[in-house]
C-alpha cells in the first residue's frame, strides 16, 4: 500500500506541504507571466492539487528501483524521463486550464496568452517538484527498510533466546539421541572402547550446542565444528557406511551464519538417507562465497523405494523460519529430490561479524 495514501494523517500533512508550494507557483506566475494574483491563484491551486496527486505515483517507480540494486545509468535515466513526462503533462494541463478560463469568464480574458510566457517556468518547476517527490520517497523507503530490519532482528532475537532449547528439542532430533544411546548400549558388551569413544563424542557435541542461546550469528568455522562433532558421533554408529564429502571455500570462512543452521540439514541427511541404505551412503557439504552471497549446500543419496521414516519436518521448518526472520527476502532455501539425491541449498547475504 502507498505509505501516504494509506494513512490519512500523512496525506493531510503531504497536502499541507503543498500550500507554500502553491503560493510559490502563484508568485512565479505573477512575476513571470504578468498575471494578477487572482488569476495566478486560480491557475496554481488546481494545478498544484492535481500535480500533488500525480507525484504520488513516483512512489511505485521508486519502490521498483531500489537504489542499492539498480544500475546508476538506468536509475538516473528512468527518473529523468519520468520527470520530463510529468512536467510536460503539467504544462499541457496549465494550457488547457487557461484556455477554459479565458473562454468561460471575461475576468480571465487574455489568460490563454499570458500563460504562454510561463511554459518554461512551469516545466522547470514541475521537473524539480517531481524530483523532490522522488527524493522524499527514497527517504521513506530507507526508513521502511530500517523498520523492517529492526522487526526481523527483534524476531530473530526472540528465536535466539530459545535456541538452546531448540538445539535439544527440535534441532537435535530425539531420534539422534535415542539411536546414539542405543548404539552405546550395544557397543558396551562387544566393544567397550568404541562405546566410551561414542559417549565422549556425544558429550562434546551436546556441550558445544549449549551457550548458543544468546548468539544470533557465529563464524562459519564454529558452525562447521558443530557439524563435524555431530558427524563424529554418527561415524562411530555407522562406521564405513557413512561417507562425508566437505568442500569449503576459504574465502567464506570470514563470514557468519545463524548458529545450528547446517546441523539439522546434516541430521536429515543421515536419518533419511544413510540409515536407510544397507551399503551406506554419502553426504556432501559445500560452502561457497559468490559475490555478495554465501551458498550453503547439503546433499545426500537416498533410496526412493525405502519406506519413509516418521518425522515432523521440524528441522527444515526451523531452518527456514530462522533465515526468514533474520534475512527476510534476501535469503532463499531451495529443496530438490530429483532422482536418488536429496539436495538443500541455502543462499544468504555474506555478512561479517560485527566489530
Amino acid at each position: 500500500m502507498h505509505p501516504i495514501l494509506g494513512n490519512l494523517r500523512r496525506l493531510a500533512l503531504y497536502l499541507l506541504a503543498w500550500i507554500p508550494l502553491t503560493v510559490l507557483v502563484s508568485g512565479l506566475l505573477t512575476y513571470t507571466g504578468g498575471m494578477n494574483w487572482v488569476s495566478a491563484l486560480t491557475m496554481s491551486v488546481p494545478l498544484c492539487l492535481v500535480y500533488a496527486f500525480d507525484c504520488l505515483g513516483a512512489w511505485y517507480l521508486c519502490k521498483a528501483m531500489p537504489t542499492e540494486r539498480s544500475a546508476f545509468v538506468r536509475f538516473l535515466t528512468t527518473h529523468l524521463v519520468a520527470a520530463i513526462v510529468n512536467s510536460a503533462v503539467w504544462v499541457l494541463m496549465a494550457k488547457g486550464l487557461a484556455d477554459l478560463l479565458a473562454t468561460v469568464s471575461l475576468t480571465f480574458s487574455g489568460l490563454d496568452q499570458q500563460v504562454k510566457h510561463v511554459y518554461p517556468m512551469l516545466f522547470t518547476t514541475g521537473f524539480l517538484l517531481y524530483l523532490l517527490a522522488v527524493a522524499l520517497y527514497y527517504v521513506m523507503l530507507s526508513q521502511l527498510q530500517s523498520q523492517q530490519a529492526e522487526q526481523r532482528e527483534a524476531k530473530a532475537n526472540l528465536l535466539a533466546r530459545d535456541s538452546e532449547l531448540k538445539a535439544l528439542k527440535a534441532q537435535v532430533n530425539p531420534h539422534f539421541l535415542f539411536n546414539s544411546l542405543n548404539s552405546i548400549s550395544a557397543l558396551t558388551s562387544v566393544d567397550a572402547k568404541r562405546a566410551r569413544e561414542m559417549c565422549i563424542l556425544l558429550a562434546d557435541f551436546l556441550r558445544s550446542t549449549l551457550g548458543l542461546g544468546e548468539k544470533t550469528a557465529i563464524p562459519i568455522n564454529e558452525e562447521l565444528q558443530l557439524v563435524r562433532a555431530f558427524l563424529a558421533v554418527e561415524k562411530v554408529r555407522f562406521g564405513h557406511r557413512l561417507i562425508v564429502q566437505e568442500y569449503v571455500d576459504p574465502q567464506a570462512l570470514e563470514f557468519v551464519v545463524p548458529p545450528l543452521l547446517l546441523q539439522p540439514l546434516v541430521e536429515n541427511a543421515v536419518n533419511h538417507g544413510v540409515s536407510n541404505l544397507v551399503e551406506g551412503g554419502w553426504i556432501k557439504l559445500e560452502i561457497k562465497h559468490i559475490g555478495n552471497e554465501l551458498s550453503l549446500l547439503v546433499e545426500n543419496n537416498f533410496d526412493r523405494e525405502s519406506p519413509s521414516r516418521p518425522g515432523t519436518g521440524t528441522g527444515l521448518k526451523n531452518v527456514r523460519q530462522r533465515i526468514e526472520a533474520r534475512y527476510g527476502p534476501r535469503a532463499t532455501l531451495v529443496l530438490d529430490n530429483a532422482g536418488d539425491i536429496f539436495r538443500v541449498e541455502i543462499s544468504l547475504p555474506a555478512e561479517k561479524a560485527a566489530a
